[in-house]
């Protein structure tokens, strides 16, 4: 079932399309300072931040990555050079999203800063919107994220290696208001939907957050993922490879030391593609490898 607020929007900007509807001043001066806001906290030093703590925008990650950030940061990847835009996009997508609503009637409470105590440890974060007492949040994504993991609720929780239903959730929490759900929009061609958290189960997402608490209390490593079999044409071929929970980690390097990044063993492509081999089988020589 559609948000109603969705169906707003899309009738607004096919009104727009067809030059029936327009954009007030007001409101194209609030989607540019929220863009200039987002240029000083992107590029401005604002982001830049100090000694580690939980916070909802990391709440829900795995906490074998968190001990990496709160012990070890600094054997952490580095960033490649776009990720600061690929971060502003995302801030200028939510921008001009909230623009759109506001455009198309919906009315929301603005951005708040929350926290949330548990088991001694404080927890805040800002969240994005709150639309009829529901706290959302606005995400961008790759075309294949917004066709696969954001396809629903179901495809989205399954292993959510980035913490966003803890992360919903913790925010609901803390504001003492509804779970809503996220506002997604393709960045590749800006196509946009709401994806629900309706069927969010709130009591098994807070154990989970007091479980993650009480890990990083604790100062413990412990991986969080076994490597899984990797398989070509349906059988496996005795190695094993980086599932998909660690593949974007930034400490996926020093979690697994044996680690190498390789085109496909078995592809016989021109370019295959690269892979994460945490163990290969005795049959690959280490010219293969190397």
């Amino acid at each position: 079932m559609n948000h109603p607020a969705e169906l707003a929007v899309h009738q607004y900007m096919s009104d727009a399309v067809n030059g029936k509807s327009t954009m007030s001043e007001e409101v194209i001066q609030q989607v540019g300072n929220d863009v200039m806001d987002a240029l000083r906290k992107q590029f401005g030093g604002e982001n830049k931040r100090g000694d580690f703590r939980l916070r909802m925008s990391n709440l829900g990650r795995p906490t074998c990555q968190l001990w990496f950030e709160k012990n070890k940061p600094e054997v952490a990847s580095a960033k490649p050079n776009n990720f600061m835009m690929n971060m502003m996009l995302g801030d200028i997508v939510e921008a001009v999203f909230k623009g759109l609503l506001k455009s198309a009637g919906i009315k929301y409470e603005e951005p708040d800063t929350v926290s949330l105590d548990v088991d001694g440890t404080n927890i805040s974060g800002t969240y994005d919107l709150v639309i009829d007492g529901a706290v959302d949040d606005v995400k961008s994504a790759s075309a294949w994220s917004y066709d696969n993991k954001f396809e629903s609720f179901e495809t989205l929780s399954d292993g959510d290696p980035f913490g966003y239903v803890s992360q919903l959730v913790g925010y609901a929490k803390a504001a003492k208001k509804k779970i809503g759900g996220w506002w997604v929009v393709n960045k590749a061609n800006g196509a946009f939907k709401y994806v629900s958290a309706q069927n969010a189960d709130a009591e098994k997402e807070m154990h989970k957050i007091k479980a993650t608490v009480k890990t990083v209390q604790d100062n413990k490593f412990e991986r969080c993922f076994e490597p899984v079999e990797e398989t070509f044409r349906g059988k496996p071929t005795g190695n094993k490879i980086l599932g998909v929970s660690c593949n974007f980690c930034s400490y996926k390097y020093s979690c697994w030391e044996n680690l190498k990044e390789l085109p496909s063993v078995m592809s016989k492509a021109q370019f295959p593609k690269i892979v994460s081999y945490v163990q290969l089988g005795k049959e690959y020589t280490n010219e293969q490898v190397s």
